[in-house]
């Protein structure tokens, strides 16, 4: 089973309620296509900071095997660690870009697929929602209620908080 994350976009000018077609869910885990085509995978998420950082962190590593006489075997060797690297952390860098562009993490699910990861989600998502829409008319009925009735006394607080007694009180 693969883990996801669910990300909600910022609220449209004008609308109310987010848009759930535009949720995004983003596999934890490696990434065997950010792995193998960093920077296309980059393009193709719209990462453009998480770009120009590889793009420097590699170069910047190039040329520093080059200015210290290292072999074109051992450029090659960082240039496969510094993919790995991109392919494990792969979702973290999408989630880094969605939350710099305002998008809130509103959960956790879990999914043989992203099709049923998306489908145990809203599922629980539209019955939290129902419930939230019932909960104001009920508080309303429970307020009225509540106004009417006397308000308790709160008991006195006992000697000892924790473990640990006030200073002066009684032993």
């Amino acid at each position: 089973m693969s883990v996801y994350t669910v990300h909600e976009p910022p609220l449209r000018r004008g609308v109310a309620a987010p848009d759930a077609e535009r949720f995004a869910f983003v596999r934890d885990g490696f990434s065997l296509w950010a792995f193998l085509f960093a920077p296309l995978w980059m393009l193709r998420h719209q990462m453009w900071l998480v770009l120009l950082g590889y793009v420097v962190i590699s170069a910047g590593l190039q040329i520093v095997v080059r200015v210290f006489g290292g072999s074109t075997a051992i450029a090659a060797l960082i240039g496969l660690l510094v993919a790995l690297l991109v392919g494990l952390e792969a979702g973290t860098l999408r989630r880094f870009t969605l939350g710099r562009r305002g998008w809130k993490n509103i959960g956790v699910v879990s999914g043989d697929d992203v099709e049923e990861a998306e489908r145990r989600f809203f599922d629980a998502w539209v019955r939290q929602r129902a419930a939230q829409a019932a909960a104001p008319a009920a508080a309303a009925s429970s307020a009225a209620r509540a106004s009417a009735a006397p308000i308790p006394r709160r008991p006195q607080a006992p000697d000892v908080i924790g473990l640990f007694p006030e200073p002066g009180a009684p032993r």
